[in-house]
């Protein structure tokens, strides 16, 4: 494993000289032809936003997520993280081990701006970038080379312009694959100490020769695809590293996780990924979900929040040019249990009083006695819209188990089904509301069965996405 050797300058950064005119700069074979993956992962990304906003935070545990006592934790910072705070614990074990540290509910929005400021950073090196999350992303750099320099360079330009610009860190992994460009930003983060937070490397080059290596000595865990319960299958066997995955045959792994899944990790654990970056990747589905304060048991209530999130997805669907064939409602119970169900369409569709109208129908299917804790919808089966498709008409059937039954026909051949006029009116509806809330903003009119003593109330994206927040919080 080769760490950026460059030296360090006075704001602790590697002092990154500029290149050369191509004709005069040779390229080295050894880190340019082999290590041209790049993984950009920003440091405690939610956390950090909310600290350059506000500078009183700096030298306090800050906690993004979830404030109410069924929250998660979204973000921290280093401070937080001596704790042994982390992402997606759970916000009442975090209060727990760091009573005295900040809690803010997050704004999803402020992230989104930030992150589309992040990757507009990005585009200035290569084209050829993969949004994984707001806050990281892969980048192929092979096409850039011989204008900026080798892979350890323009790593060290990536987080320096990231800090001019933005006045956030963020740490860089160089590799021959994702996989190893991935773990090799983890490891050039910083490591956080009840003593003070020590600075991480910031770029971390893995060369070919050094990847098994490098990769013995990580717990399972670090592997993609492996979960607590995988883990804890492998555990069974003696497994706890990379190292000790590679001496189990093939063999063995798909004997024991399925012959997929024992084959994919048989593959990583030996450095192998052939995933290229792909700067186009078009999304499997769009969906909102939300865990409530407290359980839900009124059906009212219950279909209130599926229209919700029917009309948020709808406008996500818009917004992205896309139509979906297959809505999907998840329930999870008090006890944790979670089922879904799903129902795929004649014909693709992005209007919210169709998505609402198929999730409302499997959500009455469902017996809901026990109390819902958390509700989503969302769809899959996704395509690009376009001038020549329809979309849906349907009608409530009273004997179809999933209660539902969509016209494969003509739709004015069942009884009680709608007209192809009123099918028409409710696209002009629901275009019209579009072009007032592009206007206007997405308060500004919605169904009435949305409309509360509050007002309007739509849901958004981001919303409660890490769990519901305590009303009487003050972010602290």
């Amino acid at each position: 494993m080769q760490v950026s050797p460059l030296p360090r300058d006075s704001d602790g950064f590697d002092s990154v000289p500029e290149p050369a005119s191509p004709q005069s700069q040779p390229v080295a074979p050894d880190l340019s032809e082999r290590c041209s993956i790049l993984h950009v992962d920003m440091d405690a990304f939610f956390a950090s936003v909310e600290m350059l906003d506000d500078p009183s935070l700096l030298g306090k545990p800050v906690i993004v997520g979830g404030t109410g006592a069924r929250g998660v934790v979204a973000s921290c910072n280093y401070e937080a993280r001596a704790y042994g705070i982390r992402s997606a614990m759970s916000s009442y074990e975090a209060r727990r081990r760091c009573p005295h540290a900040v809690f803010l509910a997050g704004r999803y929005h402020r992230y989104a701006e930030t992150s589309e400021h992040l990757h507009s950073l990005l585009l200035r090196f290569t084209p050829v970038i993969e949004p994984i999350a707001l806050d990281e992303a892969f980048m192929d750099v092979s096409g850039a080379l011989r204008l900026l320099g080798s892979p350890p360079v323009i790593a060290q330009r990536i987080r320096r312009t990231v800090h001019d610009e933005l006045g956030l860190s963020c740490c860089v992994g160089a590799a021959r694959t994702k996989l190893m460009a991935k773990l090799a930003s983890r490891a050039a983060k910083p490591l956080a100490t009840l003593g003070g937070t020590r600075p991480g490397p910031g770029v971390v080059v893995v060369a070919p020769e050094d990847e098994l290596s490098f990769l013995r000595p990580l717990p399972i865990r670090a592997l993609w695809g492996v979960g607590p319960a995988t883990a804890r299958r492998l555990e069974g066997l003696g497994v706890a590293t990379v190292g000790d995955l590679t001496s189990i045959p093939e063999s063995a792994l798909c004997n024991l996780l399925g012959v997929a899944s024992g084959r994919h990790l048989a593959a990583l654990a030996r450095g192998d990924d052939d995933r290229p970056v792909e700067s186009s990747r078009e999304p499997k589905s769009v969906g909102h979900e939300e865990t409530f304060s407290h359980d839900l048991r009124d059906r009212q209530a219950l279909h209130r929040n599926v229209v919700r999130m029917a009309d948020a997805v709808a406008a996500r669907l818009q917004e992205a040019g896309l139509l979906g064939r297959t809505v999907c409602v998840k329930i999870r119970y008090p006890d944790r249990r979670t089922i879904s169900r799903s129902q795929t369409l004649a014909t693709s569709t992005g209007s919210a009083r169709a998505i609402a109208t198929v999730a409302g129908a499997l959500l009455e299917a469902v017996d809901t006695d026990a109390g819902v804790r958390l509700l989503g919808v969302s769809m899959t089966g996704l395509e690009r819209s376009s001038a020549k498709s329809r979309q849906l008409s349907f009608q409530m059937g009273s004997e179809a188990e999933d209660g539902l039954q969509l016209d494969g026909g003509d739709p004015e051949d069942a009884p009680g089904a709608p007209s192809r006029s009123r099918e028409a009116g409710w696209g002009e509806v629901e275009a019209a509301v579009a072009q007032i809330r592009l206007r206007y903003g997405q308060s500004a009119v919605s169904s009435a069965a949305l409309v509360g003593p509050e007002g309007i109330s739509v849901k958004r994206r981001g919303d409660t996405q890490w769990g519901p927040s305590d009303p009487s919080s003050t972010g602290s």
